[in-house]
């Protein structure tokens, strides 16, 4: 598998594999898999020859982090580079009042606490380090940082602020002792993530389905200042939750909810234009995202060693490179979006 090299502060240099694996479905995310599919699926991605693997606390309360123990174990630690996110606790609660309930499926039963304070960070590494079995992390990303799930532009000011006086300066401190060697923020909107870079000396963002074949709004002003900066991009969900895998299908699912009308149409009409070309849908969104020299690695998630080993598949099939002007010319794709052809 291709990799690519990030390398913003002189000598923490970080060899990405272009496709990473995050592991939120390994929480049982939807559904409860067993122990021996999670293994599958992590082997699966191994074989193909991922070696980046992305985490959370929230992924199954604690669960993914210790499925990634039994996988990681015994494999060389400067094999592979492992991310995992800080600004949630875990704490025991009654089944009742468990975090993710018709979400996260036989999990533990632990509440979350949200908390980007300088303790809170440095707790939740240690905790970390504890399910993951391991003696180092190489990146920390700060979690959901978002409206979407602090409720509220006002809501998640405080939270931004609360980072910025407090945890941030653990996050500088762990990458200056070379704990860790870059951290960044893990959103599902480039907007947060933008108020960060103008406030803070950030490495990488981990931005879900923010720049993808369906959406290209963060081109306006948030990816020219990362390119600024020298700022990298880990780009999850580059289906936008399935629509762009399944394509337009009635109930299609976009940003976990039911897709509306305008976007069923626009994806229509950006799958007409991948059949144009002998394309599929699906390929062509895995492939938009690596067009970009910002973007270090897209992490689709896989939940079964056969979703693994398809996903790999999908990502060395052949695009033609006048499918991407063709959306263009469509007005289906930012004009500013990089293309891999000559001027663009």
């Amino acid at each position: 598998m291709k990799t690519r090299h990030f390398e913003r502060l002189a000598s923490r240099g970080i060899t990405f594999t272009e496709l990473g694996f995050g592991t939120a479905p390994l929480g049982n995310l939807y559904r409860a898999i067993s122990d021996e599919e999670a293994e599958a699926a992590l082997e699966a991605a191994w074989e193909t020859g991922c070696r980046y693997f992305d985490t959370a606390p929230l992924y199954g309360l604690g669960l993914a982090e210790t499925r990634l123990n039994r996988f990681l174990r015994g494999r060389k630690r400067d094999d592979y580079v492992l991310s995992t996110k800080v600004g949630r606790l875990l704490r025991v609660a009654p089944p009742q009042e468990r975090t993710g309930i018709g979400k996260f499926f036989d999990t533990p039963t632990r509440r979350e606490v949200y908390d980007y304070t300088y303790d809170g960070v440095m707790r939740s590494v240690e905790f970390s380090l504890e399910r993951l079995g391991i003696d180092r992390i190489d990146i920390l990303y700060a979690h959901d940082l978002d409206v979407f799930n602090h409720g509220s532009k006002e809501a998640l000011k405080v939270k931004l602020e609360e980072l910025m006086r407090s945890g941030y300066y653990a996050l500088l401190s762990l990458r200056d002792q070379g704990v860790i060697k870059a951290f960044g923020a893990g959103v599902n909107e480039w907007q947060p993530c933008q108020w960060l870079a103008e406030h803070g000396d950030f490495d990488l963002f981990l931005l879900a389905g923010r720049y993808t074949l369906l959406e290209q709004e963060s081109l306006e002003t948030f990816l020219p200042l990362c390119e600024d900066r020298g700022i990298g991009i880990v780009l999850g969900g580059p289906y936008n939750s399935g629509i762009l895998a399944t394509g337009p299908k009635p109930g299609a699912f976009y940003n976990y909810s039911e897709a509306p009308k305008d976007i069923l149409e626009k994806v229509g009409r950006i799958e007409a234009v991948c059949e144009r070309h002998g394309a599929k849908l699906i390929e062509a969104a895995l492939k938009f995202p690596l067009l970009s020299p910002l973007v270090c690695s897209v992490i689709p998630g896989g939940q079964s060693a056969d979703q693994v080993k398809a996903n790999r598949a999908i990502l060395d099939a052949d695009i033609p490179a006048e499918l991407w002007s063709d959306l263009k010319a469509e007005g289906l794709m930012h004009p500013a979006a990089p293309t891999g052809l000559p001027g663009r």
